[in-house]
């Protein structure tokens, strides 16, 4: 890959190392913009506002309208796969997902590409929105989850410290589980698809839990299915790049670069920079990496670890990000002063 288009995050994706690195944030569009909680509070649901296009599309907007951000990423959430597969989800106010959790090989639900499509046919919607109102040089980012963390909130029916349910089924019963992973992979790669023809620039494959396992069974777990989809979806549109996040995987990236395909490497925030630009930037763009804690406190400390990120980074293909997601208490002005330190620090 190596095209020119008027979209400088996709052009890094797709080779070119830009003067100034292009900006975007994970969690960009959430609960920390006043705009964002007085539309929320217009719904009664957080999966009516992902399935409603209007209003996904709009909150998609909000960080691009107020920031003028590279990059702008569907709003939406990994857990619409296991809603749109038959299964149970709802999201309780300050406790996160609820799932009806998965306990046996007779509970993994079949794949049936229509009824996906019926249930979750808004979001394609809610990309061709967004993508007539973006500004020309934005480059639309879709989005899914790795299919070993989206198996996790499926068995253990939400949110987990150990992921004791599930690695003990993968680790015992590797057979069944691959199934599970296997029908997780289908229907993401279905719904990639319908997000790329509605109009998404770029890819991104969220796995944030991937560094919960051991090397042969990240291998196995998150490696395997990320290249299937990654390889899919290459053949299909060689045009779109795709960033993998394998948060957590520590040396294990190299293997997952290596061994995925994926165009774009976002890392978390335990990731040294400087290890990131020797060992994987010469393969494919960085991501990364400002704690988003750092991003909350704001101010010097900040100021001097953007400094820092960049310095190490900003000399290859480099998009700058958070090594996870915007945290809801952050100051909207941290995030105006993190997008012009990056951009005022590149000249």
């Amino acid at each position: 890959m190596s095209t020119t288009s008027a979209k400088p995050l996709l052009d890094c994706l797709n080779g070119q190392t830009q003067a100034v690195p292009p900006v975007w944030l994970m969690r960009q569009a959430g609960r920390y913009l006043p705009e964002y909680r007085a539309l929320r509070a217009e719904v009664p649901d957080f999966l009516t506002l992902c399935f409603t296009p209007d209003l996904a599309s709009e909150v998609t907007l909000q960080p691009i309208i107020r920031y003028a951000m590279d990059g702008a990423i569907l709003f939406s959430d990994i857990l619409v796969i296991p809603h749109a597969l038959g299964q149970s989800v709802s999201f309780v106010p300050g406790k996160g997902p609820v799932l009806v959790a998965l306990s046996q090989e007779r509970d993994i639900p079949v794949f049936d590409a229509d009824r996906l499509d019926k249930t979750i046919g808004a979001v394609y919607q809610t990309v061709s929105q967004v993508k007539k109102r973006l500004p020309a040089a934005c480059t639309l980012i879709g989005f899914c989850g790795g299919p070993w963390t989206v198996a996790t909130y499926m068995v253990e029916g939400g949110s987990s410290r150990d992921f004791q349910k599930t690695k003990t089924w993968a680790f015992r019963e590797s057979q069944s589980f691959s199934r599970l992973i296997d029908v997780i992979c289908d229907a993401s790669i279905a719904y990639l698809s319908g997000q790329i023809e509605a109009g998404a620039d770029a890819i991104k494959i969220f796995d944030s839990w991937a560094g919960v396992l051991p090397p042969a069974d990240f291998a196995k777990w998150v490696i395997a299915p990320t290249s299937r989809i990654v390889t899919t979806l290459h053949a299909r549109y060689p045009h779109v790049p795709i960033i993998g996040f394998p948060r957590g995987a520590g040396a294990q990236y190299v293997d997952y670069l290596a061994q995925t395909g994926v165009h774009g490497i976002a890392i978390d925030s335990g990731v040294p920079p400087a290890w990131a630009a020797t060992q994987l930037q010469g393969v494919a763009a960085v991501q990364g990496n400002l704690d988003p804690i750092h991003l909350l406190a704001g101010g010097d400390g900040m100021e001097r670890e953007i400094a820092s990120i960049r310095d190490a980074l900003g000399k290859g293909r480099f998009i700058f990000n958070l090594g996870h997601g915007v945290v809801p208490q952050t100051p909207p002005e941290h995030v105006a002063a993190l997008v012009a330190a990056v951009r005022a620090g590149s000249h």
